[in-house]
């Protein structure tokens, strides 16, 4: 397939991309990898066979947090319109998983009905029985924003025993299915409660291998003043550093997602930017989805190989008459052991390998004797994918999104942020005055034009020298002083005017001021004397 990929097909933008890539990785899997998770009995241990809709299906989003932290609120507010089964209150009220999806007319589709639609990715879901799927269910209505992403809500998780035997279903294998085929997982916390229960704290390291995909939420940070949100974001990383184990600092954005006046506005401009920089991330997420597959099908690959030489190694190891139940309980507690040895062996990295006690507790039910030996064509055909065919197709992926509009989530909250008076930035630092008829740099010229003088000019300017004996106090490194005097040597001769020093000093004021400087001049800060006629007439 890599080889018909050449000119004279029609380009569709963004679905041109999915599709080519979708066939290209379905067809890698069914041919290259699917077999050696067969031979190894892989479906059984750790994941099903991956279908066609696990292929085609847009970018999902999956909310994960305790009671009343503002999951549904925050799928209420990204698009803007209440969704059927929805439900929002203090207690807890979400006691399903509830894929919220795009569909022509408003509705809901029960967990039953779902799990056999072959055009959704859920399929695979009816192996947790009755007890999910009566608490399963499909929200579809038409929302802009659901054209690009489906978003998961679940359940909000309590403190407690009772409510981990009460469910009926294993709550954070459900996580961990969802977990694999998400493309981004949210953590929602709540700027009150900020403790983490055992069943919370079990659900976040059912995520152990998808690190990539989390991003935190401290949600209703307006509710408290700035000295208590800097003393709340301590207490949270200190409590995320208990559970999830990874060097790197988790992203936290803070803010308030909902559409509701802010109870403490101290922070605004923080949350402004905050909100911002979440919904850029979650905007992304259509024209990553390709990439995304492509990584979670080398992380399963990967795993197929370690499972396959572990599976493998255990059949070797069985005698082929007497004491096969003890070698079998040797075996199994030997684990940590075989480990060892299988990844100096064959060079494989010990976080390849899955988790050692979940693996003991699965070997446990197994007969030995029925497992394969190790078949070398198997594990090449695989390292031949990863060597080559997934290269290929990363450079394919490459090559069409330099070739394609870029693909964003529209509607709903987006649409807010994006232009306008109220879009995040608009008439700050270098955008000031954009709108406004008169230069934005005179009303502080007065100023600037008595420091001007005071630097002797010669028929009306000042040399290099001279500036920048002035443009050093400001204490900025030279390299931004030295983007300030380009953009503020607008004729560049060399030298200032009145109108360029008060430039590059409102520059200067600019940068001080936290905001970045632009790349090249705008038109509206452009000093009146330099501008061009057809500029000065528009």
């Amino acid at each position: 397939w890599l080889g018909k990929q050449g000119g004279g097909r029609e380009r569709a933008g963004g679905t041109d991309l999915v599709q080519t890539v979708t066939g290209g990785l379905r067809d890698l899997y069914l041919r290259k990898l699917l077999p050696l998770e067969e031979h190894y009995r892989f479906h059984e241990f750790h994941s099903p066979a991956l279908e066609d809709a696990d292929f085609e299906n847009k970018p999902m989003v999956l909310l994960v947090g305790q009671y009343s932290t503002g999951k549904t609120t925050f799928i209420r507010y990204l698009l803007e319109q209440d969704f059927p089964g929805m439900r929002i209150g203090p207690e807890p009220t979400t006691d399903s998983f509830i894929a919220v999806m795009y569909g022509e007319t408003e509705g809901n589709v029960p967990g039953n009905a779902l799990v056999v639609d072959p055009k959704k990715p859920f399929r695979k879901l009816s192996r947790f029985g009755n007890a999910f799927l009566n608490r399963f269910m499909c929200s579809q209505l038409p929302n802009e924003v659901l054209k690009s992403i489906s978003i998961i809500d679940s359940p909000g998780i309590l403190s407690g025993e009772k409510q981990r035997i009460s469910r009926g279903y294993d709550f954070c294998q459900v996580l961990q299915w969802f977990a694999e085929r998400v493309d981004r997982i949210i953590l929602l916390f709540d700027a009150h409660k900020l403790d983490i229960s055992d069943e919370f704290s079990e659900a976040i390291k059912s995520f152990r291998g998808q690190d990539d995909k989390i991003r935190v939420v401290l949600n209703k940070a307006d509710q408290v003043d700035t000295q208590q949100l800097m003393r709340v974001y301590g207490a949270l990383m200190w409590s995320l550093g208990k559970v999830i184990d990874t060097p790197e600092v988790l992203r936290v954005y803070i803010g308030s997602f909902w559409a509701h006046p802010l109870r403490n506005t101290e922070n605004r401009r923080l949350f402004e930017a905050e909100a911002q920089d979440l919904f850029r991330d979650i905007q992304s997420l259509p024209q990553k989805a390709a990439v995304r597959k492509l990584n979670d099908l080398i992380k399963r690959a990967r795993l197929a190989k370690v499972h396959a030489y572990i599976i493998s190694y255990l059949k070797k190891e069985m005698p082929s008459v007497f004491g096969k139940e003890n070698k079998k309980k040797e075996l199994i507690n030997r684990l940590p052991e075989i480990y060892i040895q299988l990844q100096r062996e064959y060079h494989i990295s010990a976080g390849d390998f899955p988790e050692v006690k979940k693996m003991q507790e699965l070997l446990e039910n197994c007969d030995f004797t029925k497992f394969h030996s190790l078949k070398p064509k198997l594990i090449e055909t695989v390292d031949n994918m990863l060597a080559n065919k997934i290269a290929s197709l990363m450079n394919l992926i490459r090559q069409e999104e330099s070739n394609m509009p870029t693909e964003m989530v529209h509607g709903g909250a987006f649409d807010g942020t994006m232009a306008g008076p109220f879009g995040h930035g608009y008439g700050e630092g270098a955008k000031e005055g954009a709108d406004e008829d008169e230069w934005v740099v005179a009303k502080d010229k007065p100023a600037y034009d008595e420091i001007f003088y005071t630097l002797s000019p010669i028929n009306g300017k000042i040399s290099g020298i001279s500036a920048k004996k002035e443009m050093v106090t400001s204490k900025l490194p030279n390299s931004v002083l030295g983007k300030i005097w380009k953009l503020a040597d607008c004729d560049g001769d060399g030298m200032l005017d009145d109108e360029e020093f008060a430039l590059a000093k409102h520059l200067i004021k600019i940068k001080l001021d936290g905001y970045e400087l632009p790349g090249t001049l705008p038109s509206h800060l452009v000093p009146p004397s330099h501008r061009k006629p057809f500029q000065t007439a528009e």
